[in-house]
């Protein structure tokens, strides 16, 4: 490891391509730059300058001395700060994983506001879907799940609350055979057409919400994916009232009355109480304030 007046030494001397220039960026008298030059030669027992043009250079060895020593230090600086940072009692990294029912959208002005704290922790957001948002957050995957379906399982050291209630719509194209049969639609018109679904992707026993027994259905990697292709006629099946508004307004997707209706879902907030940093609890405040629950149930219409 280099010293900071040794790496200067080096930054210098590739800068200003003098020994004479750099030390007098450096302050220092020019016999003092040389005699420090052969001494790191000696150290690293490598040419580190080539003295044979006009202008000084570094060799190849002193441009990955001066590169590498250079990264060491931005490396250590770094860590030093990390772990202030974990002293004050801020998380090193905070993975939040949202169920893929809420949109990404409706958080970015609370990532907004929390890199207003400057506190340093690593944010890392990714989503999954009906079982595997719980299964991330009881394998260590995750610190905090946001959007959670069905009720919470038992886990070690799991702590909760509801951030709402989504309300659902059966839907289909207004092409789609299903847009003329007559209401209420029983299960067994329902089970003649494919269903659109988001596959779980719990790594476990993953399942399909909504998909009568015996029923052809159609994953897609996404719900904004599964409302697209429901008003391109794909399938039919249960979205988000609020999210197919704007296709429903359109006359792009009919809502249908069926005989067994369904229930709007419990979304839940979660986490272990053995790991509430600052960072945790911050994001825990902001997801108690109705307003960002609403936003985050209601989410961004899809457009015509």
């Amino acid at each position: 490891m280099l010293s900071d007046d040794e790496l200067a030494l080096l930054e210098a001397i590739r800068d200003s391509g003098s020994l004479s220039r750099a030390a007098a960026r450096l302050g220092k008298a020019p016999s003092t730059i040389s005699h420090a030059a052969r001494q790191l030669e000696t150290r690293f027992d490598a040419l580190l300058f080539d003295r044979r043009r006009y202008r000084l250079q570094l060799t190849p060895a002193g441009e990955l001395l001066t590169r590498e020593a250079a990264r060491l230090v931005q490396d250590v600086t770094r860590l030093s700060q990390r772990v202030r940072q974990v002293a004050n009692g801020w998380e090193d990294r905070l993975h939040i994983v949202t169920d893929e029912i809420l949109e990404f959208e409706s958080l970015l002005p609370v990532i907004r506001a929390f890199d207003a704290l400057q506190s340093g922790v690593r944010l890392r957001l990714t989503h999954e879907v009906l079982g595997g948002t719980w299964e991330a957050l009881r394998e260590g995957r995750a610190d905090l799940v946001v959007g959670a379906t069905n009720e919470p399982p038992a886990m070690p050291k799991l702590r909760w609350f509801e951030l709402g209630a989504m309300e659902w719509v059966f839907a289909v194209a207004t092409r789609h055979p299903l847009a003329k049969a007559p209401e209420p639609l029983s299960q067994e018109v329902i089970s003649q057409h494919r269903a659109v679904v988001v596959a779980d992707s719990s790594r476990n026993a993953g399942r399909a919400y909504g998909v009568l027994g015996g029923q052809a259905t159609l994953a897609v990697p996404s719900m904004r994916a599964k409302i697209l292709a429901q008003r391109d006629g794909l399938g039919v099946g249960w979205l988000p009232r609020h999210r197919a508004d704007a296709l429903l307004r359109e006359n792009l997707l009919m809502e249908k009355r069926v005989a067994d209706s369904r229930e709007p879902n419990i979304l839940y907030v979660a986490w272990r109480s053995d790991h509430e940093g600052r960072a945790l609890l911050w994001w825990l405040e902001q997801l108690r304030q109705p307003r960002l629950a609403k936003r985050l149930i209601q989410g961004l219409p899809v457009p015509a």
